[in-house]
């Protein structure tokens, strides 16, 4: 007797917030504990720090090189995931244009808002950035000296500033599973 092996539909899972919200400890977090149950799962997290660092390092953080930063992200994003991966992409994306944008790249798409106050944010502050932008010395900064659009209607909100990790990752966990992509 045959089993026929059932086919991974792939999503690119965006996952939006503030810098320090909490989106790229999120991601990493579901694909480990995706891999626990599934080790033969497709998983792929474009982390926006890594591709600004190797994709996108000639782009500056003004609104126009932003959205071309989010452009460059998607396109990869729906190229990847149309082979039948979970794409993962922490990526703080502040304007709901670029957002849009990133949607209409991809086949299956989520926003996921990772929700958590500029309060709390430069609480956590792990790499001082708050703390230079209060300062002045970083323009543009998200939240401080430029726009952060939240998410009009995000598929899912995670609530970091008052969720544990473990609670994060399984609603997120769920979602993918109640939507058919897990």
């Amino acid at each position: 007797m045959q089993t026929q092996k059932q086919t991974q539909k792939g999503l690119t899972c965006w996952l939006t917030g503030l810098s320090g919200s909490g989106k790229t400890t999120v991601s990493y977090a579901v694909a480990q504990e995706l891999k626990k149950f599934n080790p033969d799962l497709k998983i792929e997290i474009l982390d926006g720090d890594e591709i600004r660092e190797n994709l996108c390092r000639d782009l500056g953080f003004n609104k126009e090189d932003r959205l071309t930063n989010i452009q460059r992200i998607a396109f990869l994003a729906g190229k990847i995931s149309k082979h039948g991966v979970l794409v993962l992409v922490p990526v703080i994306a502040p304007y709901q244009e670029a957002r849009q944008k990133a949607k209409e790249l991809s086949e299956n798409f989520c926003e996921v808002f990772v929700k958590a106050s500029i309060h709390e944010v430069s609480k956590r502050d792990v790499k001082g950035l708050y703390k230079k932008a209060l300062a002045g010395e970083i323009k543009n900064f998200t939240g401080i000296s430029d726009v952060y659009e939240e998410p009009k209607n995000p598929d899912l909100v995670l609530d970091t500033e008052n969720e544990s990790l473990e609670e994060s990752v399984a609603k997120l966990i769920n979602y993918f599973s109640i939507n058919g992509f897990i």
